[in-house]
């Protein structure tokens, strides 16, 4: 029958064709991380030409959007599980983009100068992003598995937060705009070794409440007009 669904041995439940046109969920529930990965690809292109501070802001616009949308989604009572795990690997992957793969590219760019610099840019990049992809796969899982189990929000965090370096990276190129002695190319993928080493460590970061989310906005302000002020 025409939009007969059809249930696989895997559970997962497809519609004939002609019924559904595209594969996915959408509704207002993703938007933002959406939003977020069309920001730092965006981002990405402005590195090619060499805009780093536009670049960075798009990196901002990523983190901010990223702040927001797992509270937007939660708003959504009436989520299925799949749209729930869907969720979860989309923001992911997002994440992956916007938070491993930006920052690297940028980290990679600074360095076209020397040989030795291209070579600490080209460990930096792999370091970072096989630390982002580790820590965004083990979320996955955790996260799913915590799901099945409570209704509960979670409190701590396992590794640093992919999404902690929308902040911390544009903060580095502020202070190496301001200080002569903190050249950006090395400091920015120096930062980037020891950041991939944060996201894997099994070390607990409290997940911000409210008022962390209000701090985190104000520094992240804070943070935008710096970046904005430099020439």
């Amino acid at each position: 029958m025409r939009g007969h669904k059809l249930k696989t041995a895997a559970g997962l439940r497809f519609k004939r064709k002609g019924t559904k046109m595209l594969i996915g969920f959408y509704n207002y529930t993703v938007v933002l991380t959406y939003v977020g990965l069309a920001a730092s690809v965006l981002g990405m292109t402005q590195v090619f030409g060499g805009h780093y501070r536009a670049a960075l802001l798009c990196l901002i616009i990523s983190g901010t959007c990223d702040m927001f949308d797992g509270k937007i989604a939660r708003m959504k009572k009436d989520r299925t599980k799949q749209e729930k795990v869907f969720g979860i690997q989309i923001d992911s992957l997002c994440d992956l983009i916007c938070f491993g793969m930006f920052p690297a590219t940028i980290g990679y760019s600074l360095t076209h100068g020397t040989e030795r610099l291209r070579m600490l840019g080209m460990a930096a990049s792999v370091c970072f992003v096989l630390g982002a992809v580790i820590r965004l796969g083990y979320f996955n899982v955790m996260e799913q598995e915590r799901q099945e189990q409570t209704t509960e929000h979670r409190k701590y965090y396992q590794g640093l937060p992919v999404t902690s370096v929308a902040l911390i990276l544009p903060l580095i190129y502020i202070l190496s705009q301001q200080l002569s002695w903190l050249p950006l190319p090395q400091t920015w993928c120096i930062s980037m070794l020891v950041i991939s080493v944060l996201f894997v460590s099994n070390i607990r970061v409290r997940k911000p409440g409210s008022i962390g989310t209000a701090i985190m906005t104000v520094l992240g302000l804070a943070v935008l007009a710096g970046v904005l002020m430099i020439c």
